[in-house]
């Protein structure tokens, strides 16, 4: 028998309580399978120059001090021991985002290899999005998820979690906003009387054709931003080092301070380069969602593969100031 579980995305929260807050509520869920005063490890977190993923460590992290969870250690996907060992009833807790599937290796084969080594202990994978180019891929992942006794996965939209449900038959699935949201309200740093549009759009392998043609026709190829465009080339070069350096033995810890304090500053980076403009037009799913932390309007296009859209229709179609593209409205 499946253990998959899905609640409408929709559940009606507590009346007059803003959506934004209702979606902070709703990650409470989480602690269904990471209860209250858990001792968890932490895995995966990023150390890149991705401003969502980023923003998704920091929220995760607000929501471990808020439901008192104890983190006994933190690894990225650079730093991870060959071999660790797990004290029983220690959950291990993977990072959210959306590099559950075939397009970032490096970060699935990590997911695989504890789901694998570690069938003693409880297994949680954060709000993700799902995609696989292969088929045979996703079935190799559906192979390994199945065989653990008590693993979680929590998806962030509606076509992840039908994938989920017809392949992990033995993995509870369930359905939440992304962590992101546990932040919420972040305060702008602006003029409240800002105006002009920020573009802050995809310059990677998710763009699409949509997004070209709008760059054309505003002009917005020649002055928009993507996370990192925010950063100097100084900033830039000291991420690299950084990473470089947290694949030495001996010294994450110390690294791990520093990153945390590091990547804090490029967080408040974005909300002051977002809290100069008075709207914000982005494919970037984190652009769209710190953009509704601000309580900024925003308009959503469509990444490469869906996954903003599938994200807008099941979480932020009721935040005020937040709209999908004519161009996605219409598909």
């Amino acid at each position: 028998m499946g253990k998959t579980e899905i609640e409408s995305p929709h559940a009606a929260g507590r009346p007059g309580l803003h959506p934004m807050e209702q979606l902070k509520e709703r990650l409470a869920l989480i602690t269904r399978s990471i209860p209250k005063g858990s001792e968890i490890i932490y895995i995966d977190y990023p150390v890149h120059s991705n401003g969502g993923d980023i923003l998704i460590m920091k929220g995760t992290e607000a929501f471990f001090k808020a439901y008192g969870i104890r983190v006994r250690a933190r690894y990225s996907v650079l730093d991870f021991p060959d071999r660790l060992s797990v004290p029983t009833g220690c959950i291990l807790v993977l990072h959210g985002g959306g590099n559950f599937g075939d397009l970032y290796a490096k970060h699935q084969l990590l997911r695989e290899s504890i789901v694998e080594r570690y069938p003693g202990n409880r297994i949680v994978m954060l709000p993700q999005t799902i995609f696989y180019k292969s088929e045979l891929n996703f079935g190799r992942t559906a192979a390994i998820f199945n065989r653990h006794p008590d693993l979680h996965l929590y998806v962030r939209d509606t076509l992840s979690y039908e994938m989920a449900r017809k392949k992990f038959k033995n993995v509870k699935v369930q359905m939440s906003p992304d962590m992101a949201h546990q932040l919420y309200p972040i305060d702008s740093p602006g003029p409240a009387d800002a105006a002009g549009t920020l573009f802050f759009l995809r310059t990677d392998i998710e763009k699409t054709a949509e997004q070209e043609k709008l760059e054309a026709a505003s002009g917005a190829r020649t002055d928009s931003k993507d996370w990192t465009s925010l950063y100097t080339a100084a900033e830039r070069k000291a991420l690299v080092l950084m990473m470089k350096l947290y694949r030495l033995p001996g010294t994450q810890g110390l690294l791990r301070r520093i990153w945390y304090r590091y990547s804090q500053f490029l967080v408040d980076k974005a909300i002051r380069e977002f809290g100069n403009y008075g709207s914000i037009v982005t494919s970037r799913l984190h652009g769209h969602i710190l953009a509704c932390l601000m309580d900024k309007p925003s308009v959503l296009l469509d990444n490469s593969y869906g996954k903003n859209t599938s994200y807008y229709q099941a979480w932020t179609r009721d935040v005020p100031g937040a709209e999908l593209s004519a161009a996605e409205q219409a598909n």
